[in-house]
């Protein structure tokens, strides 16, 4: 059967996994103050959040089974999940944590080289937002910091995803602590060196932090990610589930150096023009070292194969893994053919792979928030 092609889906119109909404779906709030167990104490300024492009010890995943949240679509994103999980497993180890029921599918299909461990039960497969930070400290000791994922601010069930962050760092053998915002590992980039930026929708926003003011919520985040400066960018709140997580959008390339996904010139959506927005506030900020950043621009497909109106479209969502970029690729050739030009020209001595994982996509996120890198210690 030929592809369906059309033109690239104005997100405007979408909602991450805006299908899912109409399933049903059972919410379950995670407070800040909720009983995770007992985080670690660790001294201010002793972690730090480092560059996801340094080595990584592992990457860790979580294995989609629930029919409740994905419907008809279950089999195919499971297969996409288990083509990343096995396409980074060349690169670096891999551990997928499926509940004890699919753990033998999730076997099947990711293939020997992934590591499924069923001890730490997940709803979903977002592993970027509901798994731990990592940090290290200046002895090479490896920690994590939990951001009491709520379900992106009550929109889906963390009956089981809420208890991820403290049970991936336990058993990662990392010092656990609990931040004092609520948050997602998607809404917040860090360069490694001192800055991190996020979407002032995503973080300021009453159904994550209700009561705390820009300024409060900042400081959290700079203290759970051992940074002293912050960029914002406004965002969008509502139109999708992430509140628009800055992941899909903008992200650090190295220190002083952003990648931001720029829409063709036509498009005028909402999303079009925060990307454009992003792009311009980027460029003239400097970082907590005092550089301007570099801003390489990303161009976004023109064309798409899917038809669902979550599509999350986004090259920039990529995963790093030793000595490989991971990204996807939207049948668009001659903008697929770019992406990959663009990143080489970013990470030299990577190699560049792109993935048809549509059905992901269609799912209204990506390959990066699908991973969580935890590093060498």
């Amino acid at each position: 059967m030929a592809e369906v092609r059309q033109p690239s889906l104005s997100r405007d119109q979408l909602t991450r996994r805006a299908f899912l909404g109409v399933l049903g779906l059972s919410v379950a709030g995670c407070a800040v103050g909720s009983d995770l167990g007992s985080p670690t104490s660790a001294a201010a300024g002793t972690w730090a959040v480092p560059s996801e492009t340094l080595p990584h010890r592992r990457t860790w995943l979580a294995w989609p089974s629930s029919r409740f949240i994905w419907g008809r679509f279950l089999e195919g994103v499971q297969r996409d999940v288990a083509l990343v999980a096995h396409t980074i497993a060349r690169y670096e180890p891999v551990v997928m944590c499926a509940d004890p029921g699919a753990a033998a599918k999730a076997r099947r299909l990711c293939g020997r080289s992934v590591q499924v461990i069923t001890s730490i039960p997940v709803d979903d497969c977002w592993m970027r937002d509901s798994g731990p930070v990592f940090r290290t400290s200046p002895d090479g000791s490896v920690g994590a910091v939990g951001l009491n994922f709520n379900g992106w601010g009550g929109k889906q069930t963390v009956a089981q995803d809420q208890y991820v962050a403290q049970l991936v760092s336990k058993r990662a053998g990392a010092p656990w602590t609990r931040a004092t915002f609520v948050g997602e590992g998607g809404a917040i980039e860090a360069d490694g060196d001192g800055t991190v930026m996020a979407t002032e929708s995503s973080l300021v926003n009453d159904n994550r932090n209700p009561g705390m003011s820009k300024a409060e919520v900042e400081a959290s985040v700079l203290a759970a990610y051992g940074a002293t400066k912050m960029l914002w960018v406004p965002g969008i709140k509502g139109k999708d589930i992430t509140d628009d997580h800055i992941d899909a959008t903008s992200r650090f390339i190295r220190p002083g150096v952003v990648m931001v996904q720029l829409p063709p010139a036509a498009r005028k959506d909402a999303w079009a023009e925060d990307a454009r927005e992003q792009f311009r506030i980027l460029s003239a900020v400097r970082d907590a070292k005092g550089r301007t950043l570099t801003v390489i621009p990303m161009a976004g497909p023109e064309t798409v194969r899917s038809n669902y109106r979550g599509f999350l479209d986004s090259y920039v969502n990529f995963a790093l893994a030793k000595g490989v970029v991971v990204t996807a690729q939207f049948g668009d050739e001659v903008r697929d053919r770019a992406c990959r030009r663009t990143l080489r020209e970013a990470f030299p001595g990577r190699a560049v792979v792109q993935l048809n994982v549509d059905r992901l996509h269609a799912g209204g996120g990506g390959i990066h928030c699908i991973t969580q890198q935890q590093p060498l210690g």
